[in-house]
Order: C-alpha cells, then sequence, then structure tokens
C-alpha cells in the first residue's frame, strides 16, 4: 500500500492545467482535493468510490437546506458538506490519473453527480423558500422563481461547457498548455461552485442569505450569456 507521502509527489506532477479555473479552484479546492486523493490512494479506493463520497456529503448538504428551518448552525453543516463534498469532486480525478488514467464510466458517473447535485441544490432551495417564507422573508412568490432562473443558468451553464469540450479543438498531445490568466481566474470567482457554497454560510441570517444567493443568481445569468458567446464563437471556428 502506497504511503500518502509518495503520492502526494506523484500527484503534483498529474495535475489539470490551470487556464480557464477561478483562483478558489487553483488553490483552495484542488490542492485539498490532492490531499484526498493521496489518502485515498493508500487506503486502496477507487476514483468511483471517491465520486460517491463525494456525493454522499454533498446531497447530505443540500437536503439539509430543504428539511431543516435556518440557522447559524446548520449554515455551517451544510457548507462544511458541500465544500467537502466538492473537494472530493476533485479528488476523484486526481486518483484516477494517480492510478494511471481513468475510464469512460469513471468520467459519466462523475458528471451525472454534478448535474444532479446542482440540480437537487436549487430545488432545495426552493423548497426552503417555501417551507420557511418567514424566516427567509419570501412572502411573495414571485421569489419562488429566483431558485428556478438560478438553477436554469447552472444546468445550462454545465452543460454547454461539456459540450463545447466534446465538440470543440482539442491540443495535440504533449502540447504545452495555455498559462492561466490572473485576472481571469478573479473574474471567475463569482462562479465558482466553491464560492458559491460559502454562501450557505448565511442561512441563519434569513433576509440576507436570499438576498446574496440572488445576487450569485444574477452573476450565474450574466455569465450565462457571455460563455455562450465565447462557446459559439469558438466552435464556429472548428472545421468539420
Amino acid at each position: 500500500m502506497a504511503s500518502v507521502g509518495t503520492a502526494l509527489r506523484e500527484l503534483r506532477g498529474a495535475q489539470k492545467p490551470a487556464k480557464g479555473v477561478s483562483l478558489y479552484s487553483r488553490y483552495v479546492n484542488r490542492p485539498a482535493g490532492r490531499y484526498l486523493a493521496a489518502g485515498s490512494y493508500a487506503l486502496g479506493l477507487t476514483p468511483n468510490q471517491v465520486t460517491l463520497v463525494s456525493a454522499a456529503l454533498s446531497f447530505a448538504g443540500v437536503a439539509a437546506v430543504a428539511l431543516a428551518a435556518p440557522s447559524w448552525g446548520l449554515g455551517i453543516a451544510v457548507w462544511a458538506a458541500l465544500a467537502a463534498g466538492f473537494a472530493f469532486d476533485s479528488a476523484d480525478g486526481q486518483l484516477a490519473r494517480l492510478r494511471g488514467g481513468g475510464s469512460a464510466a469513471g468520467e459519466w458517473l462523475d458528471h451525472v453527480v454534478d448535474c444532479a447535485k446542482l440540480t437537487a441544490l436549487h430545488s432545495c432551495v426552493l423548497i426552503a423558500f417555501h417551507r420557511f417564507p418567514g424566516e427567509y422573508g419570501t412572502g411573495s412568490d414571485g421569489w419562488l422563481l429566483v431558485p428556478l432562473g438560478f438553477q436554469f443558468a447552472s444546468v445550462v451553464t454545465f452543460f454547454g461547457g461539456l459540450l463545447t469540450e466534446k465538440l470543440g479543438h482539442r491540443p495535440a498531445p504533449g502540447s504545452p498548455a495555455a498559462a492561466p490568466s490572473t485576472v481571469r481566474a478573479v473574474a471567475l470567482l463569482p462562479v465558482d461552485y466553491g464560492v458559491f457554497c460559502l454562501v450557505f454560510l448565511l442561512l441563519g441570517g434569513g433576509e440576507l442569505f436570499r438576498w446574496v444567493y440572488a445576487g450569485f443568481g444574477v452573476a450565474a445569468a450574466v455569465f450565462l450569456l457571455a460563455f455562450l458567446a465565447k462557446w459559439f464563437r469558438e466552435l464556429s471556428a472548428v472545421p468539420r
């Protein structure tokens, strides 16, 4: 059984390019995932098992949003579960690379869990707004449209990004990765899932959570339009 230290040393040379990744993912989530991948490797876990750990943590946090009345303690618990699930989501791919490469089934499972997590999270916020209108200040039914709009933007962005990656031009194997842009990494922070998870620390704030959540929803919609224009332009230049 390999040691954690050995696995960490090997993982440092098996990282995905940082281009197009926010500062949170680059400096927080990926390093956390690297340690989790090394520990999982030492324990003999498979990437699919790590994916299921990520799913269990994420869906526990998601369910708590809908089932429990908002409080500061709940917010901490939900954020911890979602953030840990996100870190394990990074760990499964790193573990696959450490073990010599993943499988099509493993990649499929990872993407299905990610899509289900996004859909369920905003659905549970909608349920929470409906169940606890006094705590969140969502007496008007119009507020129930906010999680629906946020969900729409998140799912279309997720699907659009995957499809662009599949249909777009892929660099030749062994070609050097493009240098990451710090400005872009900062600009992407509002639509980074790990940063979004921090919003749930405000669950005890009721109306404060509602407004900050809505602000992230607006950012998701704006970025969706920008991403769609960028992806369509890039794919238009790909020869068929």
